[in-house]
């Protein structure tokens, strides 16, 4: 009697519905992706958040030293009237990040996710070097919005509180927590120093 080498090996089935199962290869793609699914999206939406937020952060500070620009010409000046300043300020900022980060009419009252703080110095020394920060949140008790007049020296400084959509990148991309631990969000800062013009 001569043995057949290449005929294949028929394997006993193993008895129980454990040793069924394990013998089953039917389900195994679908269950290798059902696993690796949920890291390989949290690393799509993290990649696809991470370039929005860049992008973001560009267009807050291109339109940081576009008012700073219009401060140091004169094109944008005090009244006097600090809430009509303020509330024109912001709504001229909020115009120029309207593409990505739009303000409501309440936000152009009140700031909620955007901060901005606009004044001037005597010396470029006396400008503040830190974020002002109150434990792990921004503390904006000492913003105003008040630009020198000619030859001064301004400061123009905006802070944006981004909300992070994925929750599981959440933790690792916020820089900032309120007090509470209701908010957790990724902090965008511009800063834009000039020295106005001795415009007429």
């Amino acid at each position: 009697m001569s043995l057949d080498h290449d005929a294949p090996v028929r394997r006993r089935p193993k008895k129980g519905l454990f040793g069924r199962f394990l013998a089953r290869r039917d389900g195994a793609t679908a269950i290798e992706i059902a696993l690796l699914s949920l890291p390989f999206f949290m690393i799509v939406f993290a990649s696809l958040e991470t370039f929005i937020a860049f992008s973001a952060e560009q267009l807050l500070a291109n339109a940081t030293e576009t008012m700073a620009r219009k401060i140091r010409t004169g094109e944008i000046r005090s009244s006097g009237n600090s809430t009509q300043d303020e509330e024109t300020f912001r709504k001229a900022f909020c115009d120029e990040i309207a593409i990505l980060m739009p303000c409501s009419p309440k936000e152009i009252k009140k700031a909620d996710k955007l901060f901005l703080d606009v004044r001037s110095f005597a010396k470029f020394s006396d400008i503040p070097k830190t974020t002002p920060l109150t434990g792990s949140d921004l503390d904006p008790s000492s913003f105003k919005i008040a630009p020198g007049g000619k030859r001064t020296i301004n400061i123009v400084r905006a802070y944006y509180r981004w909300d992070i959509v994925t929750d599981l990148v959440r933790p690792y991309v916020s820089n900032i927590r309120a007090a509470d631990g209701s908010r957790q969000n990724y902090l965008m800062i511009a800063t834009a120093v000039v020295q106005n013009e001795d415009y007429p």
